[in-house]
């Protein structure tokens, strides 16, 4: 197997949604490795994969909505973790919980989660964790039945489970995510996490005490009607992954699904809202 490696650099704008189609895009693809930055992604493809053309059919590249720039070029011997390392700041949140790679130093917060950051985290992914994290940590979760939807690396299902939340399901529709949250709950020695890959129509049949679901605005809005029914009386919804101007459309779909809202968190024009049912 070659170790030399093909990188492409992208500038995107807008950065949060372009990312997550052109990562879906090119996952399609033979790229293997992905690093979300401030400004876009890098994408690695094995350099015996890899087809001067391999971005010749990636449909976003010709799509007006998104200005997308890039380079590339040929990498010997990818250090991952030296990559990771310049993408991947720890989370620290109020000094109770901390979100670090296993070559980040551990500290004394009462909740220490390691992931293995293989697909790195861009800013907003920074911000709307942090304001999940900040919810759960002000929410009483033992013995509550806990869905983490869009788990990505399933950090918010391993503090529930640290919360003392128990049975948890992780859902992603990303295979990458699926597999590693798998790897993640077992790092951090989770009993309770059952990760799945696939979307809402998973849900059917199932019942919730919290639902978390740091997403996007549109996947929320689909599945807004899916979310509320598996919520039990009293249970609770945490949403994320949208920008602060989204909030009426956000709250509207879930007051018309019979949920009620009860606070919010901002963190540089990002939000996270809490609702209860």
């Amino acid at each position: 197997m070659s170790n030399i490696y093909i990188g492409y650099h992208f500038t995107i704008d807008p950065v949060e949604l372009g990312s997550e189609i052109l990562i879906a895009e090119l996952g399609e693809k033979a790229f293997e490795s992905f690093i979300e930055t401030e400004t876009g992604i890098s994408a690695f493809v094995q350099k015996d994969l890899w087809d001067p053309k391999i971005l010749e059919d990636i449909q976003i590249l010709n799509n007006s909505e998104f200005k997308i720039e890039y380079t590339f070029e040929e990498i010997e011997q990818v250090n991952w973790n030296e990559e990771w390392e310049k993408n991947f700041e720890p989370i620290d949140v109020d000094g109770k919980c901390h979100v670090r790679a296993p070559f980040h130093e551990k500290t004394n917060a009462e909740f220490d989660i390691v992931i293995e950051p293989k697909m790195s985290f861009g800013t907003g992914h920074h911000e709307t964790t942090h304001m999940m994290i900040k919810h759960l940590l002000e929410t009483d979760l033992d013995g509550k039945k806990t869905l983490d939807m869009g788990c990505g690396t399933a950090i918010l299902a391993i503090l529930a489970e640290m919360k003392g939340a128990q049975p948890i399901d992780a859902i992603d529709i990303d295979n990458w995510c699926y597999l590693n949250s798998i790897e993640n709950a077992e790092r951090n020695n989770c009993k309770h996490i059952t990760v799945y890959e696939g979307d809402a129509s998973l849900l059917k049949e199932k019942k919730y005490d919290v639902i978390i679901a740091n997403i996007n605005r549109n996947i929320l809005l689909n599945d807004m009607q899916q979310y509320a029914s598996c919520l039990n009386n009293n249970g609770i919804l945490f949403l994320s992954g949208f920008y602060t101007e989204d909030i009426p459309v956000i709250s509207e779909s879930c007051t018309s699904n019979g949920l009620t809202y009860v606070k919010q968190f901002e963190r540089n024009n990002w939000v996270a809202l809490k609702f209860i049912k």
